[in-house]
Formats: structure tokens, sequence, C-alpha cells
């Protein structure tokens, strides 16, 4: 699965784009520094998150909308189309 997948994925289970949950993460206090655990245990605890899922979510939270290009422009279903994420909801990703 993308990276970019993972986000549409969690927005469909939860409903919410991943730009809303970076704006629960700082009212958490959960940003750039901030050990995967205890964001990960948020995620599972409050929206059943799993672990692949969440750690989608602890890089966006932690490190921001870029990712390595280490799967970009690669086919199959690993590949990532661009190395910036798309966080606005997948309906509205003009890359879709």
């Amino acid at each position: 699965m993308s990276f970019q997948a993972y986000l549409d994925n969690i927005e469909t289970k939860t409903g919410l784009t991943p730009r809303q949950f970076l704006s629960l993460a700082d009212e958490r206090g959960f940003g750039p520094g901030t050990k995967a655990g205890p964001i990960l245990q948020w995620l599972k605890d409050d929206y059943d998150l799993g672990r692949g899922h969440g750690m989608a979510l602890v890089h966006v939270i932690t490190k921001g909308p870029k990712i390595s290009d280490a799967h970009v422009g690669r086919p199959g279903p690993h590949g990532d189309a661009t190395d910036e994420l798309w966080l606005d909801g997948a309906a509205s990703n003009p890359r879709a």
C-alpha cells in the first residue's frame, strides 16, 4: 500500500482528513520531537487505528507531508506519485 493510500484509508475509516488529524494532534501537544508510542496509543484508543496506519500519521505529525523519494514513481501498490503527501482529503486530491 502506498503512503498516500494509508492516509486515504484512514480518512475513509475515521471521516477525518490528515490535516484534521494534524490539528487534533497539535491540541494534544503532539508534533515534531514526539515519540511514536503516545501518538499510536491515542490513535488506537480514540480511532481504533492499527500500527501501520498509525505510523503513517505519526510521520505526518512529526515530520510533515514530505516523504522519501524511495518509492516515488515506482509501479505497483507501494509506489507514490509524488514525495509530497496530500493532507486535505482524498476527494480533493488533484493527483488522484
